[in-house]
């Protein structure tokens, strides 16, 4: 069997919302190790050309089109993938912010879809062939606010709440087939999509509750992210982990 960087065997990873911000940094950094990933999002255009270049490092990637929120597209997608799958990490998701009242249905049910359905629907298609294949790891992307609120995000509060107690759930059911089921739950990652509002007043205001006093960077999500994924992690399943230099210890 190969190995990867790491000195271990060669893992087959499928990474979901990989054609930008989180996933796609996943990607790149499951391909650096060495394994072998999957990329999983609905643009063939940002896929493609973020597979390029992983293949161009000489990494091993490819990819599938898929919309998670939709339970056949990503039953097909799993589906079309001609290897084993050892580990999912079920990130896509979206935020919609608004006040509650202010919330249209529309944008509640786009939200809860995508972060709480599309987890359910990827973790069922992936769970449904780890069963036959002698087991493996999911990663659940949650949130620090699926453990703890803040104002203006209800739905995507609701949703990640959802996906930590899902995750639970599902390491309950599937241990029996040595399917581990864990939940990775970042603080404020800076990203390019929050960059201006976190160098903003109100950024520097929620940075100064955060009692490292710094917000994350992508890669401090990667050793967690590891230990999750790793075989050496083999005891571990339904557990939550916290990204986020003690932001749901800070004091009251």
């Amino acid at each position: 069997m190969q190995q990867n960087s790491h000195g271990r065997t060669k893992r087959n990873f499928v990474v979901t919302g990989a054609s930008r911000g989180m996933g796609e940094h996943f990607a790149r950094r499951i391909a650096a190790d060495g394994d072998n990933v999957i990329l999983v999002a609905r643009s063939a255009e940002k896929l493609e050309a973020i597979t390029n270049e992983i293949l161009n490092e000489g990494g091993q990637a490819s990819f599938v089109i898929a919309d998670v929120s939709d339970a056949a597209s990503i039953s097909n997608a799993i589906a079309s993938i001609p290897y084993d799958i050892d580990v999912l990490v079920n990130n896509a998701g979206i935020s919609q912010p608004s006040p509650a009242l202010q919330t249209s249905a529309d944008d509640f049910k786009r939200v809860v879809e995508t972060n709480l359905n599309g987890v359910f629907f990827t973790a069922q298609a992936v769970g449904q062939r780890m069963q036959h294949t002698g087991g493996g790891a999911i990663v659940n992307v949650a949130s620090i606010l699926g453990l703890r609120v803040s104002s203006g995000l209800s739905s995507y509060i609701a949703s990640k709440s959802a996906v930590v107690q899902i995750t639970k759930a599902l390491a309950l059911e599937w241990a029996r087939y040595n399917i581990r089921v864990n939940a990775l739950c970042p603080g404020y990652i800076e990203t390019p999509m929050n960059r201006d509002f976190l160098a903003s007043e109100a950024g520097a205001q929620l940075i100064r509750r955060i009692p490292q006093r710094r917000l994350g960077q992508m890669s401090d999500l990667d050793e967690p992210l590891r230990l999750l994924c790793s075989p050496g992690a083999s005891y571990v399943t339904g557990a939550v982990l916290a990204v986020d230099g003690g932001h749901l210890v800070s004091g009251l």
